[in-house]
Parts: structure tokens; C-alpha cells; sequence
């Protein structure tokens, strides 16, 4: 289960590489690492076909009240998430980086990107808007999560469960947010282990001083 990530390129590099027309975050710079249950940049297709980023929460609410947020998203067959695999609901999540415990080694912290210079690429995200109490704020919400998947080969000896699910191609990116429900979840497959390395271990915090 991935539960922390890091998005350290700027707010213009992410609205200029994914397209979005308006950014709607009010001037606040991605956090460079995201925990559950803070904000952070996302896009979004609005029904014109406009794209626009706005900062959301991560975690959808659970299932049953009392439990912890849904940061991650593997059975989507479930009926929990049929209604929010519609077009509208779905986002990409810009990240740089995430992590994953190595529990053979203590829950070490282990960072995987597209290669040690960081380049951006999206997770596969839905999001909704919800009414309630999130960080001591009552009121309007809208929040995410993102799907995962089985583990490819680099990742499976750090967290053999599962990985999210990487999208790193314009096309990708395009299909998540605009194609029929069957040939967006065609994308929920592990990106392959070629093309992910392991940039740190050991820390909370992904460098940002590597990141572009």
C-alpha cells in the first residue's frame, strides 16, 4: 500500500506537462512529500474537456465511519467504486516519487521514480466532493485517491502486495481521463520494473535538491 509520495516539481512545470488550462490551488506549492489526509495538486477534466488542477485531500471516506481515509484503490470491481469510475471522477495525480516499507528491513522507507532525475508522471486517481470533517474542518471537501495494482519485479521484494498504478504517457493520461470506463481500467496494469528505479531508502522525505 503506497501512503506517502512526493511531488516536487513546481506548480507551472505540472500545469504546463499535463495540460491544464486554469490552476485552481491558490498559489500553494505541492507539498514534497504527501502523507494521508493532506492536500496536494490533482487534474482534472472538467465536462467541457477543459483541464484544470486543483488541490484535494487524499483519501476518499471508508466504508464504515470510524475507519481510517482510503488513500488506495485495488478491487475496482467492488461496488464501492462503480459509481466513481465515471469520466467526471477521474483525475491524475502528479508525483515525482513514492514510497514503500521494506518490512524485510525493519519498515525501511524505499523510493521508487522513472530514474534518479525525477521526472513527473501521474497516478491513475478518481476524486470526489464530500460534505464533513476532515483535519478539524468542517465542510466542503473534494478528495482523491488512486489505484493500485499487483507489484512488478522491483517493486515486489520491497512490498509484495501491491504498486500504484503509473501513468507516464500523454496518451495515458488522455485514455484515464476520457476514454470508456473498460479501456480506462485496461490501465490498471504495474508499470514495467525496467522502467522504475530505486532513488533512496532510509528517509521520510524523498531529496528535493535531485528533483527537476
Amino acid at each position: 500500500m503506497c501512503n506517502l509520495y512526493s511531488m516536487t516539481s513546481t506548480r507551472e512545470a505540472i500545469r504546463a506537462l499535463f495540460g491544464a488550462a486554469r490552476d485552481q490551488t491558490g498559489n500553494q506549492p505541492p507539498p514534497q512529500a504527501v502523507f494521508p489526509d493532506q492536500t496536494a495538486p490533482v487534474i482534472l477534466a472538467e465536462s467541457s474537456g477543459e483541464r484544470v488542477m486543483r488541490a484535494m485531500r487524499w483519501g476518499f471516506p471508508p466504508p464504515q465511519p470510524g475507519g481510517r481515509p482510503v488513500t488506495n484503490i485495488r478491487n475496482t470491481a467492488s461496488p464501492f467504486w462503480r459509481g466513481w469510475l465515471r469520466r467526471e471522477f477521474r483525475c491524475l495525480v502528479p508525483a515525482t516519487s513514492f514510497c514503500e516499507y521494506d518490512e524485510a528491513h525493519a519498515k525501511r522507507p524505499t523510493w521508487f521514480a522513472l530514474g534518479p532525475a525525477r521526472p513527473p508522471f501521474a497516478f491513475a486517481g478518481l476524486w470526489r466532493p464530500w460534505t464533513g470533517r476532515r483535519k478539524g474542518e468542517d465542510g466542503e471537501h473534494a478528495l482523491f485517491a488512486f489505484l493500485t495494482t499487483d507489484a512488478n519485479d522491483l517493486v515486489r521484494p520491497v512490498h509484495a502486495r501491491a504498486m500504484p498504478v503509473v501513468l507516464t504517457e500523454p496518451a495515458e493520461w488522455d485514455a484515464w481521463l476520457t476514454a470508456e470506463t473498460a479501456t480506462a481500467l485496461a490501465l490498471q496494469r504495474a508499470l514495467p520494473a525496467g522502467r522504475l528505479e530505486i532513488i533512496a531508502a532510509g528517509q521520510r522525505y524523498d531529496a528535493p535538491e535531485a528533483a527537476t
